[in-house]
C-alpha cells in the first residue's frame, strides 16, 4: 500500500498544520522514528559476538543512516521554515 493511504490522517493533519511540504516532512520523520525504534528493538535479540551491549554491525549502520536521514529531514523543515518566515516578514 502507499505511504499516502497507511498515512492518510496523519498527512492531513501536519499539512494542514504547517503546509503540504513541511507536513510530508514531518510525516516522514514520524516513519523514520518508528523505523528506528523498530531496529532498535530488533538490535536486543541480534547482538554483536564481540561486543553483546551492541546491536549487530548491520543494526549499527541501518541506525545510522536512519539517524542520518532524519537530520536531513529535520534541516529541509528547519530552510522551509525560515524561507516563509522571511516571505511573511517582507510582505508586512
Amino acid at each position: 500500500m502507499s505511504v499516502f493511504y497507511d498515512r492518510q490522517q496523519e498527512l492531513e493533519k501536519h499539512e494542514f498544520m504547517m503546509g503540504e511540504a513541511r507536513g510530508r516532512l514531518a510525516v516522514t520523520m514520524d516513519a523514520l522514528t518508528d523505523a528506528l525504534i523498530l531496529i532498535r528493538q530488533h538490535g536486543v535479540y541480534c547482538q554483536s559476538a564481540r561486543n553483546p551491549a551492541v546491536p549487530a554491525l548491520d543494526l549499527q549502520s541501518v541506525i545510522k543512516n536512519i539517524n542520518g536521514a532524519k537530520e536531513l529531514v529535520s534541516s529541509v523543515m528547519e530552510k522551509l521554515r525560515e524561507e516563509r518566515d522571511h516571505r511573511e516578514s517582507a510582505s508586512r
